[in-house]
Order: C-alpha cells, then structure tokens, then sequence
C-alpha cells in the first residue's frame, strides 16, 4: 500500500485501489483512465463491494452452564461466570442477555458469545424490533413481554427474515 498520496486524481485513484485490493473487492472496471471517468469507476467498484464486506462481528469465549443451540440469547451467571439461556421471566441475571451463542455447545463447552454484528436467526421480519422470551429461554420475539415481574429486554433489529444485528440494551423490569 502506498503510503503517500498525491492531491490530484491519480492520487485519489490510487486511495480507492488500496482500499479495494486491501479488503479483497473485486475492481471489475479496472484499469482505471487517469480522469474524471476513472475516477467514478473506481467508485462505482467501491459501492458495489460493500454488500461483499462481511460484517464485523465480536465476541468472547465462555464454558456453558447448559446446552445451547447457535443464536441462543445468552447472559452469564454471576456467582461462576458461565453462560446459559437468557430468559425475561427469570432473575435479573437470567434477563441480562450479554450476547448469542455463535455455534450449538453442550454443557461444560467453549461456546462464543457474539456481542454485535449479525446473527443467524430464522423466521424474522426485516425491519422488525426483536425483544428476549419470557416463554422459552434463549428464544427472542417481536412481541416485549408485557406481565409484571418480567423484563423487557431489546436484543436487535431484524436485517432480513434469516439475521439479526445486535444491538443489547439492558434489562427494564416491568411492574
């Protein structure tokens, strides 16, 4: 990658083929005319990787509590530090989703715990808020839970009918 660039065309050109070739898009319009022309084909190359780019996504690992299943909501257990299904109708703890099972673990495994980024999840509507179960642990829905004692816990927003962003917010008690 250059290090330096020039303040001119070539120069931007020369930006938009490292940032392209360093995260691996594809320049179908390449090579690129040292002008104007050039210049917007380098973009248009730039637009049309990013539905490629792989989102980023975080994480840690932890030993389970139980068996979990990937997408599982997850929260951890404050008296060892292990992870098990997240569930609204439970404690506080048990209501404070810390992130989703990437892969099915049994009990006593390594399982990572995505905190952001997409999830697999089916049967979702785009667009679509999605809240912790209070009716099956682990399990999340469109539908907050609305009984007293329960909490009402936002995990993310659908991005299509087969995956969730996350975004965790903390438990609200509901009274």
């Amino acid at each position: 990658m250059a290090t330096g660039y020039e303040p001119n065309i070539e120069g931007a050109l020369t930006v938009l083929v490292d940032l392209m070739q360093g995260n691996g898009f594809t320049m179908t319009r390449a090579p690129y005319a040292p002008n104007y022309r050039g210049l917007v084909d380098a973009l248009i190359d730039l637009k049309d990787g990013f539905p490629t780019v792989i989102p980023f996504r975080v994480g840690f690992d932890a030993t389970t509590l139980e068996a979990v299943s990937a997408g599982d909501a997850l929260y951890i257990r404050h008296a060892d530090g292990l992870v098990g299904k997240a569930i609204a109708s439970g404690t506080l703890d048990e209501s404070f989703v810390v992130g989703f099972a990437e892969t099915t673990k049994g009990s006593g495994q390594i399982v990572k715990v995505l905190v952001t980024g997409l999830i697999a999840k089916t049967g979702l509507s785009a667009g679509d808020q999605y809240f912790l179960s209070a009716a099956s642990a682990g399990n999340i829905t469109a539908t907050p839970p609305s009984t007293a004692g329960q909490y009402v816990v936002s995990v993310g927003e659908a991005a299509s009918s087969n995956e969730l962003v996350i975004q965790l917010e903390p438990p609200i008690l509901l009274s």
